[in-house]
Formats: structure tokens, sequence, C-alpha cells
């Protein structure tokens, strides 16, 4: 099992201005964001646009990460489509190039939504590969929450040993953590509060534009000094709140490109920020300077 603690961040796809993919800083920012220190990065994250890329793109990014990575950090993969065989064929994918999980949802879209019928979509996923499954509870986006019971028969399966929480339900969060699961936080107002109450890491979308201080939150909690954590979060927390109440990808590829990190531009049928909103977040991101 791969140790996927800390921050995984849930890395922006940079397109250009025609809405293709823009590799070159696609590798440049790898880069930059392993030296800030995360912890793994997942490709083709929600954050990444993954529902409005191509399979075909899904695996050139996947393979250009990875070997961009070259092992100085985890290495994720969001291999989620609708049809369970394009799921195996995404995810043997992955596997062949290196990756040391892939993130998989629930069939969303009109799928099965009842426990048995989920254990069985992911017991089929987890019999075609040999790397860990980080299954994703994020029922606002697939109208689907995973219970803590059905948690504790998906952590029987060889290899689905972690999962992303995006629900923001802290009750939730550590009802799954208290079965005993590797939970990886994914609700950004709520991060500091997961790590407290004893999630492994986050797969966390804000750390596009914050990577440096969402790595030295996790580092000050592990370290004990709670105090100052609370001072940090009190920073991030603004800009925070603000994405999750808004366009969520929008505002944090806007907040990525106001802090120097990507070109801010999102893919059809997503639209850019209005201008209040842009203003609005500008002001929010105003206390990280501080």
């Amino acid at each position: 099992m791969a140790e996927l603690v800390g921050v995984n961040l849930a890395m922006q796809t940079p397109f250009n201005e025609d809405g293709t993919i823009d590799y070159r800083t696609f590798e440049d920012l790898v880069d930059r964001y392993i030296d800030a220190g995360v912890h793994g990065i997942v490709f083709g994250s929600g954050t990444g646009q993954h529902p409005y890329l191509t399979e075909e793109e899904c695996n050139k990014l996947y393979e250009l990460g990875a070997k961009r990575v070259q092992g100085r950090c985890n290495v994720i993969c969001q291999t989620s489509a609708l049809n369970v065989d394009e799921v195996i064929r995404r995810s043997k994918h992955a596997e062949s190039i290196g990756a040391n999980a892939i993130m998989v949802l629930p069939p969303y879209f009109e799928g099965p939504s009842d426990d048995d019928g989920l254990f069985e979509f992911y017991k089929e996923v987890d019999a075609s590969i040999g790397i860990d499954i980080i299954g994703y509870n994020i029922p606002q986006a697939t109208g689907i929450a995973v219970s803590p019971s059905l948690l504790k028969r998906l952590v029987e399966l060889p290899n689905y040993n972690y999962i992303k929480d995006s629900a923001g339900d802290i009750t939730t969060h550590q009802e799954f953590i208290s079965t005993g699961a590797n939970v990886l936080n994914g609700c950004d107002p709520t991060t500091i509060f997961a790590f407290l109450a004893g999630a492994k890491g986050a797969i966390w979308g804000a750390a596009n534009f914050l990577p440096t201080e969402a790595v030295k939150l996790y580092n000050l909690v592990q370290s004990g000094d709670v105090s100052a954590a609370f001072t940090l979060w009190h920073k991030m927390l603004p800009s925070l709140l603000f994405i999750w109440r808004t366009e969520y990808v929008a505002s944090v590829l806007h907040a990525s490109k106001l802090r120097g990190f990507g070109t801010g531009r999102v893919r059809k049928p997503l639209r850019a920020l209005s201008k209040d909103h842009a203003e609005g977040l500008r002001k929010a991101l105003a206390t990280l300077e501080g």
C-alpha cells in the first residue's frame, strides 16, 4: 500500500486560449508544486477538469506527469468514467505508467446507488489492478453518499485503501476515520479540523494557489504546533470559504493565476468568473499576503 499522507495536490490542467492543453505550463507547474513540498499530485482531478478531458488527453497528461515527477512525490490519476470497462481500461493505463494510486468516483449517473451495487462496482475495478484505489465521496456532485458501513466493506477489498471525502460533513468524516479507513479530506474549509481528527492528509484543490501554505499547515498540525497552525489557517480561510461558495474550479484557477500559477483558463462548458466574483476573490486572497 502506498503512503498517500500529507498534501496531495488536486492539480489544475492549464489551457491555451484556444482551449487546448498547455502541456509546457503543465510540466513547469509539476516542478513548482513539488518544489513547494507537496507530498503527492493528483492528475485529472476535478479541479483539473477531468469531466471535460478526453480519455486520450488524460492518458497523455498522466504519462507526461508521471515522467516529470520521476518519483519525487506520489502520483495519483483519476480514472473515473460512466462505463465500467472504460474505468478499468483507464486504470490499467495509469498503473502501467507508474501511478501509485487511482481515484475513482462511484457510477454517478443513473448507476447503482445502493451499497451492494456500489460494492460490486468497486470490487470489479479492484480485481483489475494492483495499485491503491481511492474512493471518492462527493454526494453534492454525484447524488451518491458512501456510508460508513459501506466503507467498512470496501476497505476489505485488496486495493481499496483510501477514500477522499469532499462532503464537508465533519461528523461523517470522523465516522469514516473511526472505521479504520485511510481518509483524505477533500473539503477545503474543513481541512485543519480533518487533520486534527486524524485524516491521513488531503486531496486539495486550493493547494493550486497556496501550495506552500498548504504544506506548512499540514506540517504544523503533525508537529503538534496547533496554535501556529490556526494562525496560518485564519490567513487561508477567507479564500477557502470564497472558492467553496462560488464557482469552485473557475475560482481556484483564477486565484492560481493571480498568485503566479498557471493560465487561469477553464474549458467549456465552464465559464470564467464574473467581474464581481473576481474582485471578491482578489479581496479574499489579501489575507495570504499579510
